[in-house]
């Protein structure tokens, strides 16, 4: 099973197929959506992530479900010219995107196909890896950190970005991913179904508390959390236990 395989009509699920095929899709305009939905925060975001990656000048990062590449992008600012980042996704068209914003950009960035559930790289390779809002398209989430976790060096960071369910701003929150982002999906991405995806996905995917108790189970320890734009976003980080 890979990815996001599933077939028991859970909503926010769908087969992997499905999954990857509807993110060639959208390829063309993800990053035009997402800098609409957030209102450009994303970037922001990212950036956050990159941070509590915690990796220095010279290290190596993976960013997993990279999509368009800029996590990657951000992670290839810290460690500079001498290090090594890879930006791993399922989708090629989201791939062909983040190597021409790589060459547009002169970003050192290794772009490679793989499956988050089985990444293709040995144990312990890597300083730090991250995931920003893509860790919840997969099957099984466990075994998806457990995964990070493995090609991560005793000590580095796993991080995990993801739109989450609020305990305030409930109705703001409905409103704008029920309605407002399918509507924004199929007026400006003719693709309406896509968006529909997104919330059912975020609420199915746990609380903060929850999803840390998953990393820890996956062999992170000292795993902390903060929230964003008032508990629509939270930005995991935990370290691979020695």
């Amino acid at each position: 099973m890979s990815e996001s395989e599933q077939t028991d009509g859970t909503p926010g699920r769908l087969p992997a197929g499905e999954v990857q095929e509807m993110f060639e899709r959208i390829a063309p305009r993800y990053d035009l959506l997402n800098r609409l939905m957030t209102a450009g925060l994303d970037r922001r975001w990212r950036e956050a992530a990159a941070a509590a990656a915690d990796v220095a000048v010279g290290e190596t990062a993976l960013d997993v479900c990279t999509g368009t590449g800029d996590l990657a992008f951000a992670l290839a600012r810290r460690v500079g010219p001498r290090g090594r980042v890879v930006g791993l996704d399922f989708a090629d068209n989201m791939l062909e995107r983040a190597r021409a914003k790589a060459v547009e950009r002169l970003e050192l960035v290794e772009f490679v196909q793989g499956d988050a559930l089985a990444l293709p790289f040995a144990d312990d390779v890597f300083d730090g890896a991250t995931v920003a809002f893509g860790i919840r398209n997969v099957a099984d989430l466990g075994r998806g950190i457990a995964e990070m976790a493995r090609v991560v060096r005793p000590g580095g960071r796993v991080v995990i970005l993801e739109i989450t369910t609020p305990r305030r701003l409930r109705r703001f929150y409905e409103l704008w991913f029920d309605h407002v982002v399918p509507l924004l999906g199929k007026l400006l991405g003719r693709d309406g179904a896509a968006y529909g995806y997104l919330p059912a996905s975020v609420k199915r995917f746990p609380h903060p508390p929850v999803l840390a108790a998953a990393m820890v189970e996956a062999g992170l320890e000292d795993v902390r959390w903060q929230l964003f734009a008032g508990g629509i976003v939270a930005l995991h980080y935990g370290r691979v236990r020695g």
